[in-house]
């Protein structure tokens, strides 16, 4: 029998939704006669432990991370290394941005439709020590989408609209860092905006950098983008933002590799699927652990053809 287990973070998206969730999880997996158990997270963290822990004991699960892309995140690292969970969101954040990967993510704030599910084996990012699913980051964009949480609960300021304010914020504090990055075989010494390394498609609020990143293909899909001006910033990040980069070649290089490594002069930060790091040396690889994620019965995921290097 499986086992189903539902985490809880009562911090996720705008409000907290642990009573709403938890009476729809009680009638819809007592109505299916389901072996379930529901836990909420008290501290940051706390996820990747409870989901840790479930997979110690041993049997076969299906985890649920209630919540939104930190989540899922957290739920995704304690998971990291088993075989027998395989995981899924049950979206109920403020950007649910890894599930826009599929052609219907509305269809993963439906928990009937989650119960009745296909399955598949994603790779993950090893950032340094942790993991990562979707998209990872250094310098400006790391710094923009790590501080959107600081802006998505004030009023009007939901989605891409917080984006766009901590976009705001953060190129007035600076453009461009030093930095030298090691992949393909290539080392880059310069002067740079950011480095966007993909798994996923979306992250930021509905950004898509790189719409043909498959998270099953072996790969990463990066984007290295060298320092711009402040007046060229919004032009670049409509054309970024909506998977244009082929139109950036003055300042944008695409690469498709399975490790990068950036040195920084100085403590930057990394953004981690929307959460936030600090590291002088960053090191991003295609994991040797996979993940199951299972999904909503029909769903497409399928990317399009790669860009061509």
């Amino acid at each position: 029998m499986i086992h189903h287990l539902f985490i809880i973070n009562p911090a996720a998206g705008s409000y907290n939704r642990t009573e709403e969730a938890s009476a729809i999880i009680h009638k819809i997996c007592r109505a299916r006669k389901l072996d379930y158990e529901i836990r909420v997270s008290t501290a940051p963290g706390e996820c990747a432990r409870i989901a840790r822990e479930a997979c110690e004991r041993g049997g076969q699960l299906r985890i649920y991370a209630c919540g939104g892309d930190g989540t899922l995140n957290e739920v995704v690292g304690g998971v990291a290394g088993y075989d027998n969970a395989a995981v899924t969101v049950y979206s109920g954040g403020s950007g649910n941005d890894f599930v826009k990967l599929f052609d219907e993510p509305k269809a993963f704030f439906d928990l009937n439709r989650l119960m009745d599910a296909d399955e598949a084996t994603f790779d993950l990012i090893k950032c340094n020590d942790t993991y990562a699913l979707n998209i990872c980051s250094v310098g400006l964009d790391a710094r923009i989408g790590t501080d959107v949480s600081n802006y998505k609960r004030l009023p009007l300021l939901h989605g891409f609209r917080a984006y766009a304010a901590s976009t705001v914020v953060n190129v007035v504090k600076g453009i461009s860092e030093h930095y030298r990055v090691e992949i393909n075989g290539e080392t880059i010494d310069d002067e740079m905006t950011f480095v966007c390394v993909c798994n996923g498609r979306f992250y930021g609020g509905g950004f898509n950098p790189i719409p043909e990143a498959d998270p099953s293909d072996g790969k990463l899909d990066v984007l290295l983008v060298k320092k711009v001006k402040r007046l060229q910033v919004p032009g670049i990040i409509g054309k970024y933002k909506n998977g244009r980069y082929k139109e950036l070649t003055s300042v944008a290089t695409y690469y498709s590799t399975d490790r990068v490594v950036i040195h920084c002069d100085q403590e930057t930060p990394v953004n981690v699927d929307g959460e936030l790091r600090r590291a002088k040396d960053v090191e991003m690889k295609v994991a040797r652990e996979k993940i199951r994620f299972f999904y909503p019965k029909g769903l497409s995921w399928a990317a399009g053809e790669k860009a061509k290097v």
